[in-house]
């Protein structure tokens, strides 16, 4: 039997009602918004070990051992490089405040390169006084150190809530793998939107996710820890503390990693290591060409076809509105913009353009 048409009257009370629904329910999920969009790109990343391991399996416990391996291989590393982060952010701090720290950098100036520098400096009219630039220092270095404690800091005092969001990723990961499909199955059924334009929509988010956090982050980490070894054998700062900065800049393209490692070899020149910092250069220019144009294309691919202007504003702007995981969430965002856009002009802006058409009234 064919379904009648429902009453127009009925139809926009239904609507409205469900409406309100949506806006509630996305209310609740609100606070757990970072949560959920990290569960579900953990399951979608690890649905072919589900798979293959669901092959022999039962779905619980496939789903339960892939959970573990998350485990294991993201968020184990993930708390300890949260310690040690910690540690070494205060003691960078306590060290910025220390009146050696004023004393190096007194003595850095009297370096023959600087005493150089200034005297062309002070031909333009540049002047360059060791008090200025000493109090500089100190209050970016104490600034920096000073970040990276109170983030860690306040992850700590709030251990209670980061406990119960960690929960929460395990338990939702755990049911999102083995629902999957269903999910994907649910909202065919309830989006307006072509069944091919919705699969091309998710799929793109998919292999950005994918990418992001696989393909990127995997050469954000090697870059890294290659950074924070280079720092920790010229004995130049905290190793762990410019590692992660390495890393995170990482991601963004063009500059990247060399907004550190670029003043890590003009410091090691000024005080006169000439070959250390000659050596640390071409070791950074190694581990970029070998990172960016052999890793990287391995792994990602042509996953994410994007513009380096577009990639590097979405980091920055994710970074700026959500933080640390911004580097994810802006990319994503900017995938799902560029795919709408080009549903929209495959299929409907011809359509916008000319108008479209009346409808005539049925008799």
């Amino acid at each position: 039997m064919k379904n009648q048409a429902p009453n127009p009257t009925v139809l926009k009370y239904f609507l409205v009602l469900f409406l309100i629904s949506v806006l509630l329910l996305g209310k609740l999920l609100l606070p757990f918004f970072s949560v959920l969009i990290f569960s579900y790109l953990l399951a979608s990343i690890f649905q072919p070990v589900y798979r293959f391991i669901n092959r022999k399996l039962s779905p619980i416990i496939s789903s339960l051992l892939c959970c573990c391996l998350a485990i294991l291989v993201v968020l184990l590393p993930i708390a300890f490089f949260i310690v040690a982060l910690s540690r070494e952010g205060y003691a960078f701090y306590l060290y910025a405040r220390d009146v050696e720290f004023s004393l190096t950098v007194n003595t850095f100036m009297e370096n023959p390169t600087i005493i150089l520098l200034k005297q062309l400096l002070a031909q333009v009219g540049i002047t360059l006084e060791p008090e200025d630039l000493s109090g500089h220092i100190s209050a970016l270095t104490k600034a920096v150190g000073l970040y990276f404690y109170n983030q860690v800091t306040y992850w700590a005092a709030n251990i209670m809530g980061f406990a119960i969001k960690l929960l929460m990723l395990v338990v939702a990961t755990f049911f999102l793998l083995m629902d999957h499909g269903k999910l994907h199955d649910f909202l065919f059924s309830l989006s307006p939107l072509p069944d091919d334009q919705l699969r091309q929509l998710i799929n793109k988010f998919e292999k950005t996710a994918g990418a992001v956090l696989i393909g990127n982050g995997v050469c954000a980490l090697i870059q890294g820890t290659m950074g924070g070894l280079a720092f920790a054998y010229f004995q130049i700062g905290p190793p762990i503390l410019w590692g992660m900065v390495v890393a995170i800049l990482a991601f963004l393209p063009v500059v990247g990693s060399g907004l550190v490692m670029i003043p890590a070899c003009v410091v090691l020149a000024i005080k006169g290591d000439i070959g250390s910092a000659l050596f640390l250069f071409i070791f950074y220019m190694l581990m970029v060409f070998v990172v960016d144009y052999i890793i990287n294309p391995k792994l990602v691919g042509s996953r994410v076809q994007m513009h380096t202007l577009l990639v590097f504003l979405s980091v920055m702007g994710g970074i700026s509105l959500f933080g640390v995981l911004g580097i994810i969430f802006g990319p994503l965002i900017a995938t799902t913009f560029l795919t709408l856009a080009e549903i929209y002009m495959a299929n409907y802006s011809e359509y916008v353009k000319k108008g479209l058409p009346e409808q005539k009234p049925a008799n």
